[in-house]
């Protein structure tokens, strides 16, 4: 395959993971604000949003200091200028999709042509601003039904196995995104408030981020309890069932990456191995008492790492 076509097809599926994830994070924060909290731990769920997206400093420089909610969620929902929005991922996906129009059945490139049309269209009628958690009810199943369309009507050959990787890589970072930002949310929380942790809070702060990941039922499968913080790191990062887990998702880029494998590519999959084993064979307790932050930032740093070595030896490399 050529690596034009196999980049345009990467980059396709990440552009429609990331807006979904932005959709999920979006949505669970508006959720969460809506419930009776301090100033403080409202603005803290915003400023943590902008950081999981690295999106702090362009925020600043377009609105300044103040964080507002409904400033935020224009930001990082329908401003263009902005790569991270919701409308420039679905945009970006879209355009990566025409480009390899050849190698798409008919209904992906649909799902995703008909995606971007419809999210100008409900932008342009205010149904965003009339109710956000539907809008992002809407990106999360329009991202569903892209996979599902992919996985039901595509041949699995290489194009399928790129558009896993792009899936998945994405997901990854994510996820290691959103466990860094949370649980430092919550240790600044509780440390503000004393010695005294809320339960209510303790609820309701890891149970959102359950949600964020549709873990929260999953977590009551699995571990049938109360919602405890070192319990929900490990279904993010070391359950290999759980979908969006760090684990789950190395499990699923090694299985795609050895199927477009070609001699080029054993330092790829050399690191992918590497990571996949180092939390394969992890505890949680090790992890967190070396600190959770510092595990989570090493993943990120690997992972990214991982994306410019598949960038090398199968796409069109990325200029810096």
């Amino acid at each position: 395959m050529l690596s034009r076509t196999a980049d345009h097809l990467f980059w396709m599926s990440r552009y429609t993971e990331r807006a979904e994830n932005t959709a999920r994070m979006l949505d669970v924060n508006y959720q969460t604000s809506l419930l009776p909290q301090s100033v403080s731990s409202a603005q803290a769920g915003w400023d943590g949003l902008l950081s999981i997206s690295e999106l702090k400093a362009p925020f600043v420089a377009k609105y300044g200091d103040s964080v507002a909610p409904r400033d935020v969620m224009d930001f990082m929902v329908r401003d263009e200028k902005n790569s991270s929005s919701i409308v420039s991922c679905l945009k970006n996906a879209r355009e990566n999709a025409r480009a390899v129009r050849g190698t798409l059945t008919t209904e992906v490139w649909e799902t995703e042509n008909q995606t971007f049309l419809e999210v100008i269209r409900m932008l342009n009628n205010g149904d965003f601003e009339r109710d956000p958690s539907q809008f992002f009810e809407w990106v999360k199943f329009r991202s569903h039904l892209s996979r599902g369309v992919t996985a039901g009507t595509m041949l699995q050959d290489e194009a399928f196995h790129f558009l896993r990787l792009g899936t998945f890589l994405e997901r990854a970072d994510n996820t290691a995104r959103l466990v860094d930002v949370k649980f430092h949310a919550a240790q600044s929380e509780l440390s503000s408030e004393g010695t005294q942790a809320p339960q209510d809070f303790d609820f309701y702060h890891w149970s959102s981020i359950l949600r964020s990941v549709s873990g929260f039922e999953i977590y009551r499968k699995v571990y049938r309890d109360v919602i405890k913080p070192e319990r929900v790191a490990e279904l993010l990062i070391l359950r290999a069932d759980m979908p969006r887990s760090l684990l789950g998702c190395l499990n699923e880029v090694m299985s795609n990456l050895a199927m477009v494998t070609n001699d080029a590519s054993s330092e790829t999959q050399r690191r992918a191995g590497k990571l996949r084993s180092d939390l394969q064979y992890a505890r949680i307790d090790e992890i967190l008492s070396n600190g959770l932050h510092a595990f989570l930032t090493q993943f990120l740093d690997r992972v990214n790492e991982l994306g410019a070595h598949l960038s090398r030896e199968f796409l069109v490399p990325t200029t810096t």
